[in-house]
């Protein structure tokens, strides 16, 4: 593509889209076009995601698709790959940012050029996470996110967006500063910042465990796990709605990413040692954050309360290092990336006409609103993990994976379940159930083409991998297994047995 590899390709798309939005006029027909122009980057550059996926050979475990070129002698390289832990990000990440550009075509009326092109900017750097095959470069991808994620936060957010901005910006920052330390030992040990080659080195014993702890204060707080998540409501809270989408959808599946990446294969005695400590941590997350969630009185909140529950699924079934809790892992970011985002969207519907996202508020809205009471309903069946839906195939397979590695540990974390149950299914009560007594919901529309063109995709998808999980399972099972087979290698059996 233009002298590119295929993901250099999906690097560059996004930021010749937003060099084109802020090239526009401030006038009515420059807005227009910056929109639209915004709009068809996104689906263009996922096109372009999916002639990548079309060229990878999902039996095999290793990278493809690679670019490489030398920089600063052959010491740091600019270098990208995937395998089938890293694809199906690539195409979530892709898929979500056209349906994040169409939610702001109306809610969005200040500083409309840039506020495109940080959206723009910001699919390049999350991209450029999942691709990069150099630490150094896979650092800078993962930090550089932070800034249009910061500014989307900061200018076009809530009330209290100023806090929520900078809260999210240190929490993230120095989280990272321990993993750029981890990263100059790794380079001092090794000569190479090459993720193949860092890949392929057996780190001493006492020196797994700081890199592991360093790798670990980044990834938890990105993820976030408790007690570092509480950045994650404010943020989401003051978001655009937009910005509550790709926070939930993708960056939060940076940090599990990390984890599967960096911190089993290559720190692979520190994940076994450490493992009871994320197993505790993972069930504190899954049982405290959904009672908190039951109190919340904002919708916003709640829901991001319970994300942070459905990420402890994903690092309590990460470090079961066993074959189910780790694809389950996978495809529960790839599920909640898909059903939180489509429930934030469905929050935006109702606050771009009331302007409120106080749950006392709402009420008796099916009276007036039967399609989105019937698209906020499976949304919420998906996020209780309703089977059918894709939210029980990810929580199924961690518990699994988690009954073989730590029983008590299953048992605890079966409990979150029930509790999604209640918060989850409360909340549609008071906001779709009831008589419709408030006058100000006496006329409030329904779903328009453009909202349901936004709603239905995504429930389609919800469905069809609740019933077709192999989709997404089969693309990451090699990736998952050759994986398995580095840490049980790295371990040189002091895990007996890795479940198959």
């Amino acid at each position: 593509m233009f002298g590119f590899g295929i993901l250099s390709g999906l690097l560059v798309l996004p930021l010749v889209g937003a060099g084109f939005v802020l090239l526009q006029k401030d006038d009515e027909a420059g807005l227009r076009n910056a929109r639209w122009g915004a709009f068809w980057t996104t689906i263009v550059t996922f096109l372009l995601s999916l002639v990548a996926l079309a060229r990878f050979d999902s039996t095999k475990a290793g990278f493809q698709l690679i670019e490489r070129k030398g920089w600063l002698g052959e010491q740091i390289v600019y270098q990208l790959g995937v395998d089938g832990v890293a694809m199906p990000f690539v195409i979530l990440t892709t898929f979500l940012m056209p349906f994040c550009i169409a939610a702001s075509f109306h809610s969005i009326r200040t500083r409309v050029k840039e506020y495109f092109a940080l959206f723009l900017l910001l699919e390049t750097l999350m991209i450029g996470v999942f691709v990069s095959l150099d630490l150094v470069l896979f650092y800078v991808f993962f930090e550089a996110g932070l800034i249009p994620m910061f500014l989307i936060i900061g200018i076009w957010g809530g009330a209290r967006r100023i806090y929520a901005s900078f809260k999210f910006f240190l929490y993230t920052l120095l989280g990272s500063v321990l993993m750029l330390l981890a990263i100059m030992a790794m380079y001092w040990t090794v000569g190479t910042t090459d993720i193949l080659k860092l890949l392929a080195y057996k780190f001493p014993s006492g020196m797994q465990y700081w890199l592991w702890l360093a790798f670990f204060a980044s990834f938890a707080v990105k993820m976030p796990m408790w007690p570092v998540h509480t950045w994650l409501p404010d943020a989401h809270v003051e978001a655009p709605t937009a910005g509550s989408v790709i926070l939930a959808g993708i960056l939060l599946k940076m940090g599990g990413y990390g984890f599967i990446r960096f911190s089993l294969p290559m720190f692979p005695e520190a994940s076994l040692y450490f493992a009871n400590l994320v197993f505790a941590l993972s069930v504190v997350a899954i049982i405290y954050t959904s009672l908190v969630a039951m109190m919340q009185e904002d919708i916003k909140k709640l829901i991001a309360y319970s994300s942070v529950a459905h990420m402890g699924f994903v690092t309590m079934g990460l470090f079961t290092l066993n074959t189910q809790g780790v694809q389950g892992a996978v495809f529960q970011m790839v599920s909640h990336g898909l059903v939180s985002g489509a429930l934030f969207l469905c929050v935006g519907v109702v606050y771009d006409r009331l302007h409120t996202r106080e749950i006392a508020a709402y009420g008796g809205l099916v009276n007036r609103m039967p399609l989105y009471a019937l698209v906020f309903l499976l949304f919420t069946m998906a996020n209780v993990g309703l089977p059918g839906t894709s939210g029980f195939v990810g929580e199924f397979l961690t518990l699994l994976g988690s009954y073989k590695a730590n029983t008590l540990v299953a048992v605890l974390a079966t409990t979150g379940v029930i509790f999604s149950a209640c918060y989850a299914l409360w909340l549609f009560a008071r906001v779709v159930y009831g008589k419709l007594e408030k006058h100000s919901l006496e006329a409030i529309p329904d779903l328009d083409r453009r909202e349901m063109a936004l709603l239905v995709p995504l429930a389609v998808l919800v469905i069809y991998f609740g019933v077709q999980p192999n989709a997404i399972l089969s693309m990451s099972q090699a990736s998952v297994d050759g994986i398995l087979a580095a840490v049980q290698a790295g371990l040189g059996g002091k895990l007996a047995v890795l479940a198959q």
